[in-house]
């Protein structure tokens, strides 16, 4: 009996110790955790370390504090002029009170859904189809607004609301097609015939600078042309002009100037001429010139210098 109780001590000291341990809370990050006390709401913890009174106080509600997504299946509606469409909506909200979201309401995810399927139909009911098609925008904007004041209470903040798919009925759906089909084929004309009479304007453009073009260089070469006519003409005029210089420099005699003359008719004769006029003076230097050969006949190597002599006389 004397070892009983030390034992007995010491199996009461590692009851406490495990129980002390087992009632040992650690809150993760992004969490809180609903204490109750003898039944009754007691405290939040939030991140860290916390100790549970054993027996007293339990955990009521573990509550993710991170956003949360609801994608809610189609519901239908009715739009302002009689046409039912599905719609199915995706609410991202966040739960910000703890002690609300856990005593708030039941079923916070099932309140939300039918809270939010009685909202669309409200607002749908305020719009004719092509509104809803077109105002996607404000039918979010409005249902957010509406949901956030409704959940409130609830400690839950809505921060958006959108409209996943909107399916109007089949025929609606076709006719749509067909208009959608009809406006692109007259997108497509449109942009054709802009190409087409883009392509028209850079030919034309491109036609004129090439008739352009051409009207420089032909006006180009005629100045060329010219300024070698003109460079031409002065070359010979001043070649002639030199000449003249230099026959004025060197004095030529009578007889070397009908020489010239003579061979200039010479010359006028080997032509296709069938009449010739014939100078006087030019008579009498062929006179000149027949009494020259007959002279280089008697002589059979005449010198220059008689030559000349003959000429002068």
């Amino acid at each position: 009996m004397e070892f009983m109780g030390p034992i007995i001590v010491a199996i009461v000291i590692l009851l406490v110790i495990m129980i002390l341990i087992k009632n040992i809370r650690i809150v993760q990050q992004a969490r809180a955790y609903v204490i109750e006390r003898l039944g009754a709401y007691s405290t939040t913890w939030n991140v860290g370390l916390h100790l549970k009174i054993p027996f007293i106080e339990r955990v009521a509600k573990i509550v993710s504090l991170k956003e949360q997504v609801a994608d809610f299946p189609p519901q239908p509606v009715i739009t302002k002029d009689n046409v039912t469409m599905q719609i199915d909506t995706v609410v991202y909200y966040q739960i910000t009170d703890p002690k609300l979201y856990t005593y708030g309401i039941e079923q916070p995810t099932v309140a939300i859904e039918n809270l939010s399927a009685t909202t669309l139909r409200n607002i749908i009911g305020e719009l004719e189809l092509d509104q809803c098609l077109t105002s996607r925008d404000v039918i979010n904007t409005k249902m957010r607004s509406i949901l956030d004041e409704a959940t409130d209470p609830w400690g839950i903040k809505v921060n958006r609301v959108e409209l996943k798919n909107i399916l109007p009925p089949r025929e609606i759906q076709n006719a749509m097609e067909k208009q959608m089909k009809a406006e692109r084929e007259r997108r497509e004309a449109i942009l054709r015939a802009e190409g087409e009479k883009r392509s028209a304007i850079l030919e034309a453009e491109g036609e004129k600078e090439a008739a352009i073009l051409r009207a420089d260089a032909k006006k180009q070469q005629q100045i060329l042309e010219a300024e070698g006519e003109a460079e031409a003409i002065i070359k010979v005029q001043s070649a002639t002009a030199e000449g003249i210089r230099l026959i004025n420099e060197a004095c030529p005699t009578d007889a070397v100037i009908r020489i010239k003359a003579l061979e200039a008719f010479a010359a006028a004769a080997n032509g296709r001429a069938t009449k010739i006029i014939i100078p006087s003076e030019i008579q009498g230097l062929a006179g000149l010139a027949e009494g020259i050969v007959e002279s280089c006949k008697e002589v059979k190597e005449p010198t220059s210098a008689t030559l000349a002599d003959s000429v002068k006389q």
